[in-house]
């Protein structure tokens, strides 16, 4: 099979040197599941905005047998984690395969493709090793996104870096720049090493996205079970060492790869100086420098209601806003038998149930919840959704222990299924778009941006990409945040009680005492959010500011 390719659109010139992009996981569109959560929400948003600007960028990522999971119910509406094969017609056969080793053994890879005319986005690669060439472990790899094994998740890395290098010694185009979107691609960098044996050719074409401060996402790995994958492919331990300066016994993927490239980014401005602090007595370290995450608003966006917004007509607007909660009530009537009402105040908590996100918050002062859900005056509905790992117990009886509370309120519901679909309900069904991690532990955090363009009002912990969007009264509604520096359970009770003020004495009132001007609010958001937090901006930036500047 012959397989020619070329970028479908004329690069414009601004942007025309050649940027490789790996991640692990995309959200493309409902159809491609092959994402878990923001970080695949956030490289589906950049792969279209590089489409729109016509950039000379391609994707790589991995083609997920199972995808991420699907989350169904059991039979007492508690949640369940289901693997189900996933088929994609859509999906072009490249005939390319080629091998590498994981664990000393040949692999097979096949590279599939999605056209661009497809989903509208940059041209993405997705590699599989579910073939018949590979034994039954080798297929495995690509079963499932962020596999509970630790084995699995390198040889899975190991796929996306050295066979996304290899797939371009198998085309004709070929990348000047290669851009880690997290570590889980680290294994690039050995590639690059191998191929120039000069750590300063390397940091000429790698450039490096930190997405996260928590520990799950800057792992360290026994230097002796890397070597024995073939995480480092030729090269030995100790050159390893020598070329990220790490001398111990486990290789921390998150400084390897700051030390490999040539520029690393956070992805907001809070995030980077929590970059900063957290690495400040590293030497060796890569410039680090800010690129605040965005989503595209050409996709994510309610184009009606800017229409309406922009011609001023706030009737409308609201209209447009109610028929969007109604089209997410049907879903909550679907799923869990209640009947919502589109005038009622609704907020809405979705996103991944991470313990620093504190998907429970309202529930912590259990007689200040009992007064929100009962209040007759000022009535509400809560709405939460969002995927709990797989395999973590304590978020899973999190969501199923919700799911239980919400049995006994009519105006609670629990949604399984949160995917891109739901998504984009959910933010168009929310009045309020309810966030509050614990301060510094949120890197950036989307969910907000998308849901500001489909007016939904923030009212959040000001943390992560809404230090820099939130106007307290203005635009949303700022809580105020314990310090930080306080034990868990204090800063748990403190952000509780100024979230239930906030709610209390600010956004309910608003919403109910003065319609118009939550509607001035809600127009205000809707405006402020675009362009600075759409991913048009964000694929600019990473241009200016990273590829053109190393090399």
């Amino acid at each position: 099979m012959s397989f020619t390719f070329t970028h479908p659109y004329d690069i414009d010139p601004a942007f025309s040197k050649p940027v490789a992009y790996f991640s692990m996981e995309y959200a493309i569109h409902q159809p491609l599941k092959i994402y878990a959560g923001g970080l695949g929400f956030l490289s589906g948003s950049h792969l279209r905005s590089a489409y729109i600007l016509k950039q000379n960028l391609v994707g790589v990522g991995i083609l997920w047998k199972y995808g991420y999971y699907d989350q169904v119910r059991r039979s007492d509406q508690t949640m369940d984690v289901l693997f189900q094969e996933k088929i994609y017609h859509f999906l072009q056969d490249t005939g390319i395969q080629f091998t590498i080793q994981i664990h000393g053994q040949p692999v097979w890879v096949k590279a599939y493709y999605l056209p661009p005319e497809i989903f509208h986005t940059a041209p993405l690669f997705l590699l599989t090793t579910d073939i018949p060439e590979n034994d039954y472990l080798a297929r495995t790899t690509c079963y499932k996104l962020y596999d509970s094994e630790l084995a699995a998740r390198l040889a899975a890395d190991i796929v996306l870096g050295f066979g996304g290098a290899r797939l371009f010694e198998h085309l004709s185009w070929k990348p000047a720049v290669y851009h880690l979107n997290e570590s889980h691609a680290l294994p690039l960098a050995f590639y690059l090493y191998q191929q120039y044996r000069n750590t300063r050719e390397v940091k000429k074409r790698l450039v490096f996205t930190n997405h996260t401060p928590e520990a799950a996402g800057n792992p360290e790995t026994d230097m002796g079970l890397l070597h024995e994958m073939s995480f480092f492919g030729e090269l030995s331990i100790d050159e390893v060492r020598q070329i990220t300066h790490i001398d111990g016994p486990r290789l921390n993927h998150t400084l390897a790869a700051m030390r490999l490239a040539g520029i690393t980014n956070g992805v907001s401005q809070l995030h980077t100086q929590t970059l900063r602090q957290m690495w400040g007595r590293e030497t060796q370290l890569s410039p680090i420098i800010a690129i605040t995450n965005a989503q595209d608003a050409q996709y994510w966006a309610n184009h009606a209601m800017y229409e309406a917004l922009h011609a001023g007509d706030l009737t409308k607007l609201r209209e447009l806003k109610l028929a969007a909660k109604r089209k997410l009530f049907e879903v909550v009537a679907d799923q869990c038998g209640k009947l919502f009402d589109e005038h009622i105040l609704t907020i809405v908590v979705a996103r991944r149930f991470a313990g620093y996100k504190r998907m429970n918050l309202l529930l912590h002062d259990w007689q200040k919840f009992q007064e929100i859900i009962h209040h007759t005056t000022y009535p509400v509905q809560i709405i939460w959704a969002g995927k709990p790992y797989p395999t973590d117990g304590a978020a899973i009886g999190l969501f199923n222990h919700l799911v239980q509370i919400s049995k006994s309120y009519p105006n609670c519901a629990v949604l399984t299924g949160y995917e891109l679909s739901l998504s984009k309900l959910l933010k168009g069904g929310a009045d309020v778009w309810l966030n509050v991690p614990r301060l510094t532990r949120e890197a950036s955090g989307t969910s907000g941006m998308s849901a500001a363009m489909n007016g939904a009002v923030n009212v959040s912990i000001p943390d992560g990409w809404i230090a820099e969007f939130l106007k307290d009264g203005v635009n949303g509604f700022v809580i105020p945040a314990a310090d930080p520096q306080l034990p868990e359970e204090e800063i748990d009770r403190q952000d509780a009680q100024a979230m239930y003020t906030t709610l209390q004495q600010r956004v309910l009132p608003l919403y109910y005492e003065n319609h118009t001007q939550w509607l001035s609010l809600m127009s205000r958001s809707m405006q402020d959010v675009r362009p600075q937090f759409d991913s048009q901006r964000m694929a600019k930036a990473y241009y200016e500011q990273m590829y053109l500047q190393i090399g």
